[in-house]
């Protein structure tokens, strides 16, 4: 499960800028260390008089972890934290699920520590153990994206437009509709010295007019077959962006906001097409 919330008070009153930090987290940060901790004591009932020694004992073996001798398994694995705290935790969510047991409570609870968190992690669809819920390598990506872009004079403000769309995308308080606007302006800044350099106010969709209109004019390093469009594969993705937008207008029947789900697709298509026109894989043609 995965929240829509709004911007911290400070922020929305102009006390302080927003953070670009804000999430999704690697390993264990400060503020999640002991709610996860907590969480593991409830799944090990540590404090209660049914004590589940024999789980806890069982993910220490899985785990090849050395529980010292002063120490029972289930107390032991509470104190734990860092990557060993991950560990354990999808540990114990494999056993539940190997076993048929789990308290479907705890779950949920997790899930949802997990998302208000802002961990790069969450629960699986089985609920068998932990996932990404950002696989590394399409971070990498969008990182690789942003660094590109900024390094580009030419891209103008997409590296900032991006990262912020990746922030209202995946951190503590997902906006959709910020992050979708700020990817198609991440998009609008990379390639307005490409496909629209003398148009002072070009947007996507007048840079997909004049694509139409001059197709010609544009290729891409992308070997292309004889008799084939070098430009459309760019405008397809440009295009799918551009008309995916369901909260760019106003009119007479309701504004329908872009999901989450729709918004966080938007940002990784935005974060390829800045990556083309930041590294001259699209070009205008002399």
């Amino acid at each position: 499960m995965t929240t829509t919330g709004r911007q911290r008070f400070s922020v929305r009153t102009g006390l302080v800028e927003a953070s670009l930090n804000d999430g999704p987290y690697d390993g264990v940060p400060q503020h999640l260390a002991s709610p996860l901790q907590a969480w593991v004591s409830s799944a090990l009932h540590v404090n209660s008089s049914i004590e589940e020694e024999t789980l806890a004992e069982a993910v220490s073996l899985r785990l090849r972890i050395t529980v010292p001798p002063r120490y029972r398994a289930a107390q032991y694995l509470c104190s734990i934290n860092d990557e060993v705290l991950l560990d354990t935790i999808d540990e114990i969510l494999a056993v539940w699920s190997l076993v048929g047991r789990g308290d479907p409570r705890l779950v949920e609870e997790l899930d949802f520590l997990l998302d208000q968190g802002g961990s790069a992690y969450c629960v699986s669809e089985q609920k068998s153990g932990l996932e990404n819920r950002v696989v590394p390598a399409v971070r990498e990506a969008l990182n690789e994206a942003i660094s590109q872009a900024a390094a580009n004079h030419s891209a103008g403000s997409a590296a900032e437009h991006l990262a912020f769309a990746w922030k209202a995308a995946y951190g503590r308080q997902p906006d959709p509709e910020r992050a979708y606007s700020e990817a198609i302006k991440a998009v609008e800044s990379a390639g307005h010295s490409v496909i629209q350099p003398n148009h002072a106010k070009a947007t996507l969709g007048t840079m997909l007019g004049e694509i139409g209109n001059a197709r010609t004019k544009f290729s891409t390093v992308i070997t292309t077959p004889a008799g084939k469009d070098p430009i459309a594969p760019i405008e397809g993705m440009m295009r799918t962006l551009w008309d995916g937008q369901t909260s760019r207008h106003g009119k007479k029947t309701a504004t329908v906001p872009e999901t989450l789900e729709a918004a966080r697709a938007g940002v990784h298509l935005a974060a390829a097409l800045v990556q083309l026109f930041s590294s001259g894989a699209v070009v205008r043609n002399p």
